[in-house]
């Protein structure tokens, strides 16, 4: 049993090719099986032999057209000035398309080029040539010719030409199967009661979903307890039952991570520990001629390792190569650091603004599932590198089609949940038009539309010189571009406190009181600067209050924070309180605009966004979440500067 100061050392900082190239090799060396399906069943198979046809296809001459069937020789003195006349079963027969060219006929001619002359007798006005209108015995399909190679993925028109050729049966190659365990005291089922420390494990949800998409066959386990007899058990079973042996969790360096020693036990480990981030604790050995892996816990640490190492080793297992994903350059929007030494792999929203394509990354946490969904492509950055500058141009790995990007519309600014609504009605109108939101602050909203890194920016500055709200800001940072303001929304702002207000909080004079926690949004957030003006009207330096410095990027993450935290509190909007059952103090209405550049503003995306902000089911649905005005006649407002 391993002590509870001990822990696991990782052997190296492997290069991830490096340590794939040791998982193909043995791939390459296992022996594999075949199975013989039906062609219907086969589809998405790869063949394991040569196909061949077994009849020709048509087998028999067969006409191409509806008409008539005549021999070429007699049709010769055809002409306009001297139309033939052809006597039905003596000169000619009726064929459709398809039927058999009855002997001794050898042309056809079209219904349409044959004219009535009498009962039974047609007449021509052109000659007929040999064979024309009619398809040979093996136009199409020749007996014996190979139709697939041995390798071939069979598509659905292959399985069609396989049938015509009277190929009902085909041998492929099994696919390999993956047993896959998830592993952690702390993890739960999703249809049981989450608990403060259990986690619900969905890990092996997606590996299931990715083996399968891949070409591999699932076969995903019960929870494995952190008990190392337990993983030693899973991994006999698993390596008697399976191809590749996935567990989850249990990869790093933590005293109760029993996988490392456990493969060494029953075999022999190759890799712990990848130079890369994120998905730098993977384990990879062999166990009874079974490749096992250990898979780091963190989601996106998992789904990058399962693409880096389970995809091209189902591929190579099925003898296909691994798809190449598409690219294309970005241009970073923000700075993007890095690690000397490490890969490092950025997960980043990306959309056409003007004639470039802006990447600005998402959470770079390696626990935050949200920036896979969220994310339209990635950013690698090389160990060479200490990462990207503002500006650079970059590649990025597109995870959504490059149409669909065009048709992004990318919102940078004060979160407020319209943002999701609007996004939504959009989308309902014609199927394509979405916003990818980046929750930056209003300040940084407008500093992105001032650089050319997003359409449109939200907004609600106070100005406490005039309390007014966001026209001095668009001034100062927007000075040099033609801006529409749309003001099309006001809502509420206050304290939000835990259910019940335990701390019997009334107003700002209170989050100074000793044991409170205050949570507080980043600088440059319209919420913090109207926050900070309260504290300045009521004479309260940040240094009273416990906690100033904590900050959150959106209101529904402070929200969240105090629903944890019974002694806590945090300036935010209405609607992100009744959404996590907190309870709100008001302090006052604000004003919160839609900023873009006229040029936008004119576009087909930008009256595709100003007739949803008009629509009665965006109102209704803003409306309906509480604390919110919205003006459903809004109108633009040029900025001038």
């Amino acid at each position: 049993m391993k002590k509870r100061h001990e822990r696991t050392i990782y052997l190296e900082d492997k290069p991830r090719h490096e340590a794939l190239q040791e998982c193909l090799t043995f791939i390459d060396q296992q022996k594999k099986t075949t199975e013989v399906l039906p062609v219907a069943e086969a589809m998405g198979r790869v063949t394991a032999t040569p196909i061949f046809a077994g009849v020709s296809n048509p087998h028999y001459h067969a006409s191409a057209m509806d008409g008539i069937a005549v021999e070429a020789n007699r049709t010769q003195t055809a002409h306009e000035s001297r139309p033939l006349h052809l006597k039905n079963g003596a000169d000619f027969a009726y064929v459709d398309t398809g039927h058999a060219i009855p002997s001794p006929f050898n042309a056809v001619i079209m219904i349409e080029q044959v004219n009535e002359a009498g009962d039974d007798v047609l007449e021509i006005i052109e000659p007929a040539v040999p064979w024309q209108h009619i398809r040979p015995i093996g136009e199409d399909i020749t007996y014996g010719e190979m139709l697939l190679p041995q390798g071939h993925q069979i598509r659905p028109v292959d399985a069609g030409a396989l049938l015509g050729a009277q190929v009902l049966d085909v041998e492929v190659k099994q696919k390999p199967k993956v047993a896959i365990y998830p592993s952690g005291n702390e993890l739960i089922q999703p249809d049981q009661k989450a608990e403060p420390g259990k986690l619900i494990e969905f890990n092996g949800t997606i590996f299931s979903g990715m083996v399968e998409s891949w070409g591999g066959i699932p076969m995903l386990k019960p929870i494995v307890r952190d008990d190392r007899e337990k993983i030693r058990q899973a991994l006999i079973e698993g390596t008697t039952e399976a191809d590749i042996v996935l567990i989850n969790a249990g990869s790093s360096a933590g005293s109760r991570d029993y996988t490392k020693d456990v493969i060494e036990e029953l075999g022999e480990v190759w890799t712990h520990g990848i130079a890369t981030r994120p998905g730098k604790p993977v384990i990879i050995g062999n166990v009874n001629d079974t490749i096992v892996m250990g898979v780091p816990g963190y989601p996106v640490s998992a789904y990058f390792v399962m693409e880096w190492f389970v995809e091209p080793m189902i591929h190579a297992w099925n003898g296909q190569p691994t798809p190449v994903k598409p690219v294309m350059n970005v241009i970073a929007g923000r700075r993007m650091t890095s690690n000397m030494g490490s890969e490092d792999f950025v997960r980043v929203h990306i959309g056409k603004v003007g004639d470039q394509y802006i990447a600005n990354p998402l959470s770079r946490s390696a626990s935050v599932t949200m920036s896979l969904v969220k994310a339209d492509g990635i950013v690698t950055i090389p160990p060479e590198h200490l990462g990207v500058e503002q500006g650079d141009l970059v590649e990025a790995r597109l995870l959504k089609p490059k149409e669909q990007l065009d048709l992004t519309t990318l919102f940078s600014g004060s979160h407020d949940l319209s943002i999701d609504i609007l996004s939504s009605v959009m989308k309902e109108s014609d199927g394509v038009s979405s916003i990818t939101p980046s929750h930056t602050g209003s300040l940084a909203g407008l500093i992105a539309l001032q650089r050319g890194e997003a359409h449109i920016a939200g907004i609600h500055l106070l100005d406490p010189a005039t309390g007014e709200y966001n026209d001095s800001y668009i001034r100062k940072w927007l000075k040099d571009l033609d801006i529409i303001k749309l003001p099309f929304l006001r809502r509420s702002q206050g304290l939000i406190v835990p259910a019940g207000n335990p701390e019997h909080i009334e107003g700002i004079e209170d989050v100074t009181r000793e044991g409170i926690h205050y949570i507080n949004r980043q600088k440059g957030a319209g919420t913090r600067v109207l926050f900070d003006h309260l504290l300045k009207k009521h004479e309260i330096s940040p240094d009273q209050l416990e906690g100033y410095r904590r900050e959150m990027y959106t209101h529904l993450s402070v929200a969240a924070e105090v629903m944890v935290d019974h002694h806590s509190c945090g300036m935010g909007i209405y609607s992100a309180a009744k959404a996590v059952g907190a309870d709100f103090i008001p302090v006052g209405d604000e004003q919160y605009d839609l900023i873009m550049t006229k040029t936008f503003y004119e576009s087909e995306r930008g009256q595709k966004l100003y007739q949803a902000l008009r629509s009665e089911e965006f109102k209704h649905k803003v409306e309906s979440l509480g604390g919110y005005s919205v003006n459903e006649n809004v109108e633009p407002v040029a900025i001038e500067n």
